[in-house]
Parts: C-alpha cells; sequence; structure tokens
C-alpha cells in the first residue's frame, strides 16, 4: 500500500501586525493615520496599523517565552480562514480606534479554502450568501470553486488593511482569563520556530472553524495494509498524484465524495462511488440566471441584497418544509433525481437516505455534473458496507470485489472545538461540554470570548457576520457605559440541554459529547435562522437576563461567584 502524502506548503513569509503608534504617532491626528496603508512585515516587526504595540516596538526580536513581558492588544482573532478575516474587517469598519491581531497556525490565508485542494473543491451554497456583507461577491458563478474563493479571501483581507495584522504559524494552545485584571493570557506556539509567547487581550475572539487542519478522519478500515494501489484523504491531497486513466474508488457519500466523483469522472479511466447510505442531493445551476438578470436591471447596492435575500428566503423555506413536512421535501427531492438519471435507475438504493432531509446537510450538485458522470458510464454508484481491503481494491460484505488503483478516503472530518485550546477562569479549567452556547457565540462562565460558528443548514458565513456585528455592537456597548466584562451566565440547572451541533452526520456524532451544550429557547438556543438572527443578534438588546456586565475588576475570583 502507498499512503499519498500531500507535497510541503510553502515557508511561512510575512505576518503579523499592530497599530497603536508610539508618542509621535499619537500626536499626529486620526484621520490622517487612517489613510495610511498597512504594510507587509516580518512576524515580529510593528506595521503602523492593525493589532497593537508590543513591547520593544520595532524590534526584530522581541522576547520570547513565558517569562518575556506580554504584548497586549484590544481583540485577539483566532484563525485567518473566511470567519477570520470578516471579523478583523468588521472591527476594523466598526470600531477603528481597537487594536487588533489574528493568530493563525498555518501559513497562508483562508482556511479550509486554502487547505483543501482536491480536484474540483468548490462552495456548497451559493457564494451571494457564502461571501461577506461589507463586500458582495461578483464573480460569475454562483457555486465558486475553492481557488476563487481563496483569492476572494485574500483581496478581501488586503483591501480592508488587514493582512498586516496576521501572524502566520502563530498557534494558541492556552487561554487563561484574570478577573483582577479582566485580562486573558494567551499562550501562544510558534509552530515554525517551537518557541512560545505570551500575549494579552481584552476580548478573545476565537475563528478557527470547527474541525481538525492536521488530521481528517478515516475509519480503521482491515486489509489496507495488503492493498497495493494509492489510499488518499481528500484532507491532506497530493499536488502530484495521477489518476489518469485508472480505476478510482472514493468511499464516502457527503460533500466531498459527491464534488470528487464527477470531477476525478473527467480523466479517471472510472470512478465509482463507494456508499454505505446514501445523502439527500440537490441539483442546481452553477450560475444563477435570475441573479445574472437582477445585476443587470438593478444598481449593485440594490441587486446584492435582492440576490442575497432570494436565496435566504429559499433556504429557509426549504429547511422549514424539512421540519414541518419532511415528506414532501422528501419528494420534491427524489423528483429532481429522477430527472436526471436514465430510466429504471436504482434511486431507492442510492438517492434514499432512511433520515428526514436536513437532519444531515443537503449535498449541491452544480450542472447536474454527478449525474451527467453517472449516465454516461464514466462514473457509477455502490451502496455497500466494506468487509476488507484486498491486494488490488475492496472486497464489500455483498461479496462483490471494486478492483481499484487509488482509493479515496472521503470518510469525514475530525471535530475540534475552538482550535484545541484549553480555556481557564480564574484558576478553573473550562469544560467546553459542561458550557452552554448564550446566542450561539458566547460560552456561560467565560467573560469577553466569542466564537464564530456558522450556519449547518445555509451559508457559514451568514452566521459569522452577524456574529462579528455582534462583537463589535457589544465592545462598543462596554466602552460607552465602563464594562470590563461581559460574562453569560450559566442557565437553570433543570433547563433541558442537547448538543450544540443538531446533525445526524458521523462527525458531530462522535464528537457531541465534547461541545458546548444548548437550550430549549433563546437566548440558549442555536435557531440555525437567519432571519430571527438578525433581529436578535443585529438589532436585539445587549443586556439582558442571560449575561452579567461588570463594570470594575472583581475582587475574588469569577468562577467561585458564578451561580
Amino acid at each position: 500500500m502507498a499512503v499519498a502524502r500531500p507535497a510541503d506548503h510553502p515557508a511561512g513569509g510575512p505576518a503579523a501586525s499592530v497599530p497603536a503608534p508610539g508618542a509621535a504617532g499619537r500626536r499626529r491626528s486620526r484621520r490622517s493615520a487612517a489613510r495610511r496603508r498597512p504594510r507587509t512585515t516580518p512576524a515580529e516587526a510593528v506595521p503602523p496599523r492593525g493589532g497593537a504595540l508590543p513591547l520593544g516596538a520595532g524590534c526584530v526580536n522581541p522576547p520570547i517565552g513565558d517569562d518575556a513581558p506580554a504584548e497586549h492588544v484590544d481583540v485577539l482573532i483566532v484563525g485567518a480562514g473566511l470567519s477570520g478575516i470578516g471579523a478583523a474587517c468588521h472591527l476594523r469598519r466598526e470600531t477603528p480606534n481597537r487594536t487588533f491581531a489574528i493568530l493563525e497556525a498555518r501559513e497562508a490565508i483562508g482556511g479550509t479554502w486554502d487547505l483543501f485542494r482536491y480536484p474540483g473543491v468548490r462552495s456548497d451554497s451559493d457564494m451571494q450568501t457564502l461571501g461577506y456583507t461589507f463586500r458582495p461577491w461578483t464573480g460569475a458563478k454562483a457555486i465558486a470553486d475553492g481557488d476563487a474563493i481563496r483569492e476572494y479571501v485574500r483581496d478581501t483581507a488586503r483591501e480592508h488593511g488587514v493582512d498586516g495584522a496576521i501572524r502566520f504559524r502563530h498557534r494558541v494552545v492556552r487561554a487563561e482569563w484574570s478577573s483582577e485584571q479582566a485580562l486573558w493570557t494567551v499562550h501562544v506556539l510558534r509552530t515554525g520556530t517551537g518557541d512560545t509567547v505570551r500575549m494579552t487581550c481584552a476580548f478573545l475572539f476565537v475563528c478557527s472553524g470547527y474541525y481538525r487542519y492536521d488530521q481528517g478522519y478515516t475509519p480503521d478500515f482491515p486489509g489496507t495494509g495488503d492493498f497495493t494501489g494509492t489510499i488518499v484523504h481528500p484532507q491532506h491531497w497530493p499536488a502530484d498524484l495521477d489518476y489518469a486513466g485508472k480505476r478510482v474508488v472514493v468511499i464516502g457519500s457527503g460533500a466531498t465524495a459527491v464534488t470528487l466523483m464527477p470531477s476525478m469522472a473527467t480523466t479517471a479511466g472510472h470512478v465509482t462511488m463507494l456508499q454505505r447510505s446514501p445523502s439527500y442531493v440537490l441539483s442546481m445551476p452553477s450560475r444563477d440566471a435570475l441573479a445574472d438578470r437582477l445585476r443587470r436591471l438593478l444598481p449593485a447596492k440594490a441587486a446584492h441584497p435582492a440576490i442575497k435575500w432570494k436565496n435566504v428566503l429559499l433556504a429557509t423555506l426549504s429547511f422549514q418544509l424539512s421540519r414541518r413536512a419532511p415528506r414532501l421535501l422528501k419528494a420534491v427531492l427524489r423528483k429532481g433525481v429522477r430527472k436526471q438519471l436514465p430510466l429504471g435507475y436504482d434511486i431507492d438504493t442510492h438517492f434514499a437516505p432512511r433520515y428526514n432531509p436536513w437532519d444531515q446537510r443537503l449535498c449541491l450538485v452544480p450542472d447536474g455534473d454527478l449525474f451527467k458522470a453517472v449516465s454516461d458510464g464514466r462514473a457509477s454508484i455502490v451502496t455497500d458496507r466494506i468487509e476488507t481491503f484486498t491486494e488490488n481494491g475492496l472486497r464489500l460484505e455483498s461479496g462483490v470485489e471494486l478492483d481499484a488503483d487509488v482509493v479515496v478516503t472521503a470518510t469525514g472530518l475530525n471535530l475540534l472545538a475552538i482550535g484545541g485550546m484549553t480555556l481557564a477562569v480564574d484558576g478553573t479549567e473550562i469544560d467546553l461540554a459542561g458550557t452552554v452556547a448564550y446566542k450561539g457565540m458566547m460560552l456561560s462562565g467565560v467573560p469577553n470570548f466569542a466564537l464564530a460558528l456558522g450556519y449547518t443548514n445555509a451559508s457559514w458565513t451568514l452566521k459569522c457576520d452577524l456574529v462579528s456585528q455582534y462583537v463589535c455592537r457589544l465592545l462598543n456597548h462596554m466602552a460607552a457605559h465602563g464594562y470590563r466584562a461581559c460574562t453569560p451566565l450559566a442557565p437553570e440547572p433543570s433547563l433541558p440541554l442537547e448538543p450544540l451541533i443538531d446533525l445526524r452526520s458521523g462527525y458531530v456524532r462522535r464528537s457531541a459529547a465534547a461541545l458546548p451544550k444548548q437550550g430549549p429557547t433563546a437566548p440558549w438556543r442555536l435557531y440555525q435562522n437567519y432571519p430571527r438572527d438578525i433581529l436578535m443578534l443585529r438589532r436585539g438588546p445587549l443586556e439582558d437576563a442571560g449575561v452579567r456586565f461588570s463594570r470594575l475588576p472583581a475582587t475574588e475570583p469569577l468562577a467561585q461567584k458564578l451561580p
């Protein structure tokens, strides 16, 4: 067996920023400072904007180690992916006088869209809702490929001057809150050198996604050592993998498998998608004809909201229909599949899941590419279980043998909350599984902390944009009222709780016990409803019975004061 390895990523290059100018700079007007374009500098240098002034400002090599004085920023963002860059842009736009820095464990902007490089990688949401509210997507395709999304995120960072605030190869390993100081102390590993540094911040904003970047999930399949072909996981796709003319088996039935099969079928000899059980699939054009028409007829400022809300309402209708009339939505999806496959194709076996729509995410099929690959014989779907790998492929429980030169294990992710860091409040360790999410973005008993967690039934960015806007509102509110800390309180012990993410997908069920919880009603409920969240996060009150604001640092540990 040859296990394909990804090519090494290029070295990380430039990175961090921090704006607070020195005394001479403070004498300059804010207006003239705002006009200056931040420059990209080495990780330890100090650009003019985008973070805080570290100790030894301007030094190429500031102090390193746990004994060194800690650099301070007002807001520390963890992650430079889609949500992290969005958070930084919102801070720059809506709280312009605050200092911030972005810590990114890898060496590039983009998160998911830089990590995944498998054939055909693309969005599974339309770009009008996946794009940022403050920088609408203007590309021709409504369903965009990964390269275009990655460049969109990078261009956004450059245009809004937050790229200089990023410290690449900086992994947050631990954060400790002090009520006495009203500060987080954050321990950071520089992955390129192995050095550790400390930073402090008044607010910690985690935008690190929800899964492990360094390791995808692969079941312990028997017999892999006997297989003489190549096994590869989509999360670690090798740049030099040659599958032209070869027999390929893609194991899985989720969005990645549904994307890979038709893409690889353009050059492979044949591609078989081997699924244990099917998923719901929905075909839609990669270009939105109505959106194109609206762009021609309306000014850009009117066209984008119209297109976005058209897509939001359609997605909301689909989800609500799945909750209220699942049989009807099943019939609609089934009819859409039947129309695109040859007469007599076994839809009941290969496209009829045992669960209701939106119990797991629907898989998007742009321009019907999966159905075309099946219809013209370039690809096929097999629904069965693996008994073992063999020398030449796989043997299934039905006794069928699948020959393969390349096997792709599109078998899912390993969930990882808050980037794997640990949290402590006044010396007490925080068990994430023992916390309850407040408004789907803060955690009970954890002060001055927010988590960017997107929707599971719609575009990720829709929710993350709202979370960033809420954080900016919260910070401005705290400054206006002299508050130093904002802490969601634990709900009543009698409140029934359930996992924060309620999908039935395997990657969620494997890790649900380690996730924060949610309650049955607001503000403890994650409703997965964008219109409702707008009212709560963008327009709703900031002070309610579920949260405590403090003007002065606590004189006793907060962990002891909370009920």
